[in-house]
């Protein structure tokens, strides 16, 4: 779901970053508001594992892949508005650093990934929820929030790919950035998302939220929101222990993403665009901004590591990956205020 650079205009690419600053400047303003210090370190865990989740790519028949985003994930555990900004600072890592996701496209990736997503998927949880008690309840709530969320956000993005050769094409009429029009990548994007895709995300969200239930309770935004206040820095340090254990479990079985053949839907680049067969019919020509627009080169592209098998540079991505997110995290909890009493 990661749109590549020059996928899109540079007019969507700056209409799609607008539409995310109000957003942005909501999420600080409330995060500041509800989340203490003590916790803050908890957004980079959380950042952490939408960060990893990305890298277990999945392949389905026609040779494209996907993977989970746990952005509704995030939210469950610490509220949509943190979700927004753990994902977003999470894909903005995967851009400068890995190449995943353009730099131009920022805005448009944060808008289904980090806004759709996480904003659709807390509120399908929350409204479940309110009708269902029971552990039970809380996670089917859990898993309906997480699928119909990534499924948003793969609508969102279709929509974003598909309006492109509709709008911005040259006097043949060939397109200059995605070439796909809405009757391609609406199916192509919805069908894997609305079945493997989106089995996905909900495995690894209940998955992690029944972990996080069992071993750290105190951490769920639903039973932080009841507690009383205090000072709990030390009790949040403790309750972290066990995520930071499933984090390195997850980390050793990232490889697992490298089994997957193929380049996900909308992701190719500027050198295989034109060999892509759909409907029967390879696309023939390299959209011109493709092939002139704006490049990044990465410091360690598609998450290799120079001088390193595949597999062990996927490990060592994940783990400089996840370093990265805690460390900004931890230094944003220090220039922040300590408050004596408070609520997650």
């Amino acid at each position: 779901m990661h749109i590549p650079e020059n996928y899109l205009s540079p007019s969507t690419c700056a209409v799609m970053g607008a539409a995310m600053i109000p957003v942005w400047v909501h999420a600080v303003k409330k995060v500041k508001e509800e989340v203490p210090k003590e916790k803050m370190p908890l957004l980079g865990v959380g950042a952490a594992f939408s960060f990893v989740g990305m890298m277990f790519n999945i392949p389905i028949p026609g040779g494209t892949t996907g993977h989970a985003v746990g952005g509704t994930l995030i939210a469950i555990l610490l509220g949509p508005d943190a979700a927004c900004i753990a994902v977003s600072i999470a894909l903005l890592i995967q851009a400068l650093l890995f190449g995943d996701g353009g730099i131009l496209s920022f805005g448009a990736n944060c808008f289904n990934m980090a806004f759709v997503l996480p904003y659709v998927g807390y509120g399908i949880y929350t409204l479940l929820r309110s009708r269902m008690k029971s552990d039970r309840g809380k996670y089917f709530a859990a898993a309906a929030g997480s699928y119909v969320g990534i499924n948003a956000a793969a609508f969102c993005a279709a929509v974003e790919f598909g309006i492109q050769p509709l709008l911005f094409h040259d006097a043949a009429g060939q397109a200059l950035y995605c070439p796909y029009g809405f009757s391609v990548s609406i199916p192509s994007m919805m069908i894997g998302h609305l079945t493997l895709f989106g089995i996905a995300e909900i495995i690894f969200t209940v998955a992690v939220y029944a972990f996080v239930s069992r071993t750290a309770p105190g951490l769920l935004r639903e039973n932080s929101l009841r507690a009383d206040g205090g000072n709990t820095s030390g009790r949040a340090k403790k309750s972290m222990k066990p995520l930071f254990g499933l984090l390195a479990v997850l980390v050793l079985f990232v490889p697992l993403g490298l089994l997957a053949q193929g380049t996900a839907w909308g992701e190719w680049g500027s050198d295989e665009i034109s060999k892509i067969v759909t409907n029967g019919k390879a696309l023939g020509y390299t959209p011109k901004g493709l092939s002139d627009g704006f490049s990044l080169h990465a410091i360690l592209p598609d998450y290799s590591v120079p001088g390193f098998p595949d597999a062990v540079g996927y490990i060592l991505s994940a783990v400089i990956g996840i370093a990265i997110l805690v460390i900004v995290f931890r230094l944003i909890a220090a220039m922040m205020k300590t408050k004596t009493d408070f609520s997650v």
